[in-house]
């Protein structure tokens, strides 16, 4: 009978049919996951209930990553233990589950109606968005601000955690903060997400990034971006880090093809097309390159990485003339001020191309500390000291640079490729590079063959 299933352990009741929880006579806040993982505990008090059990009660249709739970039972001990941290009635038995270790009786208490949460969460969460997708390194502390602020007025909801975890990836992008340390704090925010609502797309893509970036975890990686384009065929970004992550694994036409599905939703993106413009490079199809770059440009003229991007694209050409035109347009757009300008213009104007690396390697030899690890191993590349090029590269991989994941095929690694311990560095990142598989079945598995028949709004 509706109402029949009521628990009550110490100082709480817990209503089944109502699902809520109560302290005495106040509602309790706690989220729709953390609630499913109490009431199994409960209705089996006193016995081990082994993670698998939990995962296949909770989540039966969904594929979700173990750590979660380990969220949600640590939210549940904070809310059950009601400051008094000697009583917890939540037993973790290593290596095998839970066990509820309170006394249970039942009981059928009327509670009081539970509160709605607020409504600015969601304009502060837009403004998390609208800071994350600037893509400029002083724009990552501003979401991350935003959408701390929207999680502090709604805990329970799972997209702020999502936007969260991606801000945190920007910062460790930006190298504001160590990889390591922004990665940590983008993997918690994630797998809330998840513990809150396993459906929601942006939650899969957050954990997909972190799985991508910091632990270089491909497949488990490529399923969350697969289910998040399973839960919302129209989701850009979904789109656009699956494709970063195929050109990662060496599958760069398989790449290409999914960044244009993302242009197809958002046809109006500076972003979209700098991926597509990335994806030519990857290619070594330069031409192409410098055409989707300019495209990026002329939608967003002062984008922070577009013009950098086309400068790279036409030193690749040999083009050196027009390198370093774009050099002295990207500082100029950017603040420089106008000595600053006269010398960079007079460094280009008195050095070759060769005399250029000879600069900055003296720059990086003189000024380690100053240069990214992942740059000192490019420039040391570029100048043929390999010895250093690698000690350097090593360094970036120990600490996770996020520029690293495209090792494998990025042409700016091309000075190392040859040699015998390029190879051994990929096989420490577990980067194969198997035949590339046809572009229909992957879609087919990832649920874009189903997008594809959906207009974009």
């Amino acid at each position: 009978m509706l109402g029949s299933e009521r628990y009550e352990f110490g100082e709480f009741t817990l209503d089944a049919p109502e699902r809520r929880l109560y302290h005495g006579n106040q509602a309790v806040a706690l989220e729709p996951k953390a609630y499913d993982v109490l009431l199994a505990l409960v209705r089996r008090a006193g016995k081990l209930v082994s993670k698998r059990e939990l995962l296949e009660t909770v989540w039966p249709e969904s594929f979700v990553e173990e750590g979660i739970l380990a969220v949600h039972i640590s939210s549940l001990r904070k809310t059950l233990r009601n400051d008094d941290r000697s009583r917890d009635p939540i037993e973790t038995v290593s290596r095998s589950g839970y066990r509820f270790t309170a006394a249970v009786t039942r009981k059928n208490p009327e509670p009081p109606l539970q509160a709605r949460p607020c409504p600015e969460v969601y304009e502060l969460f837009g403004r998390g968005r609208s800071h994350l997708l600037a893509m400029s390194m002083f724009e990552a502390p501003k979401a991350i601000e935003a959408f701390r602020a929207a999680i502090e007025l709604d805990p329970a909801y799972a997209a702020a955690h999502a936007g969260l975890a991606l801000a945190y990836c920007a910062q460790a992008k930006a190298r504001l903060v160590t990889p390591r340390e922004a990665y940590n704090h983008a993997k918690d925010a994630a797998l809330r997400a998840l513990a809150l609502d396993p459906v929601c797309a942006d939650a899969q893509v957050a954990l997909g990034e972190v799985l991508f970036l910091s632990d270089w975890d491909w497949e488990r990686s490529q399923r969350c971006f697969q289910r998040a384009i399973e839960l919302d065929p129209s989701h850009t970004e979904a789109y656009l880090l699956f494709g970063h992550l195929m050109e990662a694994v060496g599958k760069l036409e398989l790449g290409l093809c999914l960044k244009q599905k993302a242009l197809e939703r958002d046809p109006h993106s500076p972003l979209v097309h700098l991926q597509i413009s990335m994806s030519y490079w990857h290619q070594r199809r330069y031409d192409e390159a410098i055409e989707w770059a300019n495209k990026a440009l002329a939608l967003d003229p002062r984008h922070p990485h577009a013009r950098e991007f086309l400068a790279g694209a036409y030193l690749k050409k040999g083009d050196f003339d027009r390198y370093v035109d774009e050099n002295i347009k990207h500082a100029e757009l950017h603040g420089a001020p106008p000595e600053a300008l006269e010398r960079l213009k007079g460094v280009f104007a008195e050095n070759g191309r060769a005399s250029l690396r000879k600069l900055a390697l003296e720059r990086a030899s003189s000024q380690p500390h100053s240069f990214p690890a992942m740059q000192l191993a490019l420039i040391h590349g570029e100048a043929g000291d390999l010895d250093a090029a690698f000690q350097h590269l090593d360094r970036a991989l120990e600490s996770r640079d996020p520029g690293i994941v495209h090792l494998a095929v990025a042409p700016q690694w091309d000075s190392l490729r040859a040699d015998p311990r390029f190879r051994a560095r990929l096989d420490r990142m577990g980067l194969p590079q198997p035949p590339e598989p046809s572009t229909h079945d992957i879609l087919h598995q990832s649920g874009a063959h189903r997008a594809r028949r959906r207009p974009h709004l």
